[in-house]
């Protein structure tokens, strides 16, 4: 039997606040195979990036690890040391955050912070770790590598920075990239350079990518699985094409329909857009039953009452909703 590159086992992401705690992420599990691009998508607020945090070991107060296996290779990593992690991430598990101008640090230059891989995670003197720099920048199409490593965040575009931090994540060459939202904030035509960018570079180095987004077409193009999340539970997950050919889950149907498409016009010539009616819940407010029961245009009794159970679908597939046939 083949082991997955990253199991994640009913997650449990804790937080506190108020004098009480909350489940933030609950019952949460996925695999993510070897050199495989796995997408996780949901609104705002649906618990995505906390996932992504926990699965780097970069969870702080108030949010905890409150259950859960988090293996990577087999070995099981929930529990690592702050200093193991440390030698984790980087090596093993990098992460591209979704906002570069914040995640660099603004008073070192470019090309140095690249450079620290080298030296943290393969034992380089700062020379050699400077030549791999340039070569990394080269290698994410920065353009002038050798005049770029000098600059400081500020001096590059968003585009720019975005392929300084892919550089920075895949410089050592790690078995998982965590991407979230790598795309926010640029525009649609920089979108499409990077994410091309990164799969490309991670199809060259064999590294497996865990995808985050609010975006499911972008998501859809990338990756050939997807897990859907709503308020801190995943309430579908199938092969991307089945998630747009045949959603099972009334919020998959609901994001489906809100994307825009070719040719589709109102009486008034312009395109309707659809929406999803009402906003996701606070962590805090979580509703009983089925946490899309709110919102849902199909909501029963039994919703309002009873959590859901994952039904399996073809092709190891699985949704959780009481009237999902």
């Amino acid at each position: 039997m083949t082991v997955p590159l990253l199991k994640v086992d009913n997650l449990r992401i804790a937080l506190a606040g108020d004098g009480a705690t909350y489940n933030a992420v609950e019952n949460v599990s996925f695999e993510i195979g070897r050199g495989e691009a796995f997408g996780l998508v949901g609104e705002s607020g649906c618990g995505k990036s906390i996932t992504a945090l926990a699965v780097m070991g970069l969870l702080r107060r108030p949010l905890s690890l409150g259950g859960g296996r988090i293996a990577l290779d087999g070995e099981e990593i929930q529990d690592a040391s702050p200093a193991e992690m440390r030698r984790l991430r980087g090596k093993r598990i990098a992460m591209i955050f979704q906002e570069p101008m914040t995640a660099l640090n603004p008073l070192s230059p470019v090309g140095k912070q690249i450079a620290e891989m080298f030296v943290l995670h393969e034992g380089m003197g700062w020379n050699e770790a400077m030549d791999r720099a340039e070569e990394a920048l080269r290698q994410v199409r920065v353009p002038s590598p050798e005049r770029r490593i000098k600059d400081y965040p500020h001096q590059l575009s968003g585009g720019m920075r975005q392929r300084v931090m892919i550089a920075i994540a895949l410089a050592c060459g790690p078995d998982l990239l965590v991407a979230d939202e790598p795309t926010t904030a640029l525009d649609v035509t920089v979108q499409a350079e990077i994410i091309d960018l990164m799969a490309e570079l991670c199809a060259a180095k064999g590294t497996a990518i865990l995808m985050i987004s609010h975006d499911l077409g972008l998501v859809a193009n990338m990756c050939k699985r997807v897990a859907v999340m709503y308020a801190g539970r995943i309430v579908e997950s199938q092969a991307a094409e089945a998630i747009f050919a045949t959603p099972s889950h009334p919020y998959t149907r609901g994001l489906v329909d809100s994307l825009p498409r070719l040719g589709e016009r109102s009486k008034r010539g312009r395109q309707r857009l659809r929406e999803i009616s009402g906003v996701v819940p606070s962590i805090a407010a979580y509703p009983a039953g089925c946490r899309f029961n709110p919102r849902c245009p199909s909501v029963t009794d039994v919703c309002r009452e009873m959590v859901p159970e994952a039904t399996p679908l073809p092709a190891e597939g699985l949704v959780r909703c009481h009237h999902h046939g």
